[in-house]
């Protein structure tokens, strides 16, 4: 192999190492999400964001970033769903706290997928 294949072969793996675009408004969506109010909605970026990190399996840093986010989204949401609570929707029934942990988790899992992307494009 020379050196011209190998810096190919190089970059690719480099592309494929990083977060995509979507994956990093995802993860930056949630937590404003969150803070606007929308905490339902807000499943879908972390969705979104779970499912990049798990099929991607290049940075394990990512995937337990994503799924603390995760964890920290679907605590809430199953007690709401199954607890006897008289809220109309998620964000009416998360407190400040609530509200503030899965914020600060959400930008925490943005944080580490823009910093795996700038170290593995050299920006």
């Amino acid at each position: 192999m020379n050196a011209s294949t190998s810096g190919k072969s190089e970059n690719i793996a480099r592309k494929a190492a990083y977060p995509t675009t979507s994956t990093l408004v995802a993860a930056w969506a949630a937590p404003v999400m969150v803070i606007g109010k929308f905490g339902l909605l807000s499943g879908i970026p972390i969705a979104v964001v779970l499912v990049a990190s798990l099929r991607s399996g290049r940075s394990k840093a990512l995937r337990w970033w994503s799924g603390a986010l995760t964890l920290a989204y679907a605590v809430p949401l199953t007690t709401w769903l199954t607890g006897p609570s008289d809220a109309p929707s998620l964000s009416k029934y998360m407190d400040t706290t609530t509200t503030a942990v899965l914020a600060a988790a959400g930008v925490a899992t943005a944080i580490a997928h823009q910093v795996v992307r700038m170290r593995s494009t050299d920006k």
